[in-house]
């Protein structure tokens, strides 16, 4: 999890202008490390609604597990966490 610091450390406000929550920020970060910059819309949504430890539990299955689609793994997982399924 990164602290806020360290995602003011890396705004800026030139390039990232349309970025001023901390939600925002870490919802880019899932889209950058899931490989899906596309959907990045649905990763801040999901920053947002979702409760944080979901998203980082789930987020290091993905890392761990070497998929192929890691968008796809990620939203099953986080629907098992969610559940309550680990």
């Amino acid at each position: 999890m990164q602290t806020i610091g360290d995602i003011l450390k890396k705004f800026n406000p030139l390039e990232d202008k349309y970025i001023s929550r901390e939600f925002q920020s870490y919802g880019i970060y899932l889209a950058e490390e899931l490989g899906d910059y596309k959907h990045k819309s649905l990763y801040i949504r999901l920053a947002k609604t979702v409760p944080r430890v979901v998203l980082e539990k789930a987020l290091t299955f993905v890392k761990d597990a070497h998929a192929n689609s890691k968008p796809k793994l990620f939203m099953w997982k986080m629907g098992k966490l969610k559940k309550g399924e680990e």
